[in-house]
């Protein structure tokens, strides 16, 4: 049989607080920091690329010294980028250019709505009552 002893996991540990941490800085500049939003923005997303790094290596376990020269699911990584690129840029795309929520359920906006209400009352008010 192996011998598995127990021990504390600190790889995984180092890599909890360095994420935790991160996340932190990221909510700080969003939140408190005085940079303009495209810096907050490019700054946001160097954590997040930073972060996504810590959690292949630490938590994902990548690449495994077991693995004779430290063998990469290349495979795998391209298809999780194609998806998470996918995901982001649908995401993207809908928070920008998506719908409104001001509808009330017929197709028309409120503003739309109002625009009808001040034509109608602009036209009772020349109809001559």
């Amino acid at each position: 049989m192996t011998d598995h002893k127990k021990r504390i996991p600190t790889q995984h540990i180092i890599g909890f607080f360095l994420s935790i941490t991160l996340t932190l800085v990221a909510a700080w500049a969003a939140l408190q920091s005085d940079l303009s939003v495209r810096w907050i923005i490019i700054g946001i997303m160097a954590l997040a690329i930073i972060q996504a790094g810590i959690q292949l290596f630490m938590f994902m376990h990548v690449v495994e010294p077991e693995s004779q020269g430290g063998h990469i699911p290349w495979n795998m990584m391209f298809h999780g980028g194609v998806l998470a690129t996918i995901l982001v840029a649908g995401s993207l795309f809908t928070m920008s250019f998506g719908f409104s929520h001001d509808h009330d359920g017929d197709g028309h906006n409120q503003q739309e709505q109002q625009e009808e209400h001040s034509e109608m009352e602009d036209s009772t008010e020349h109809s001559g009552h």
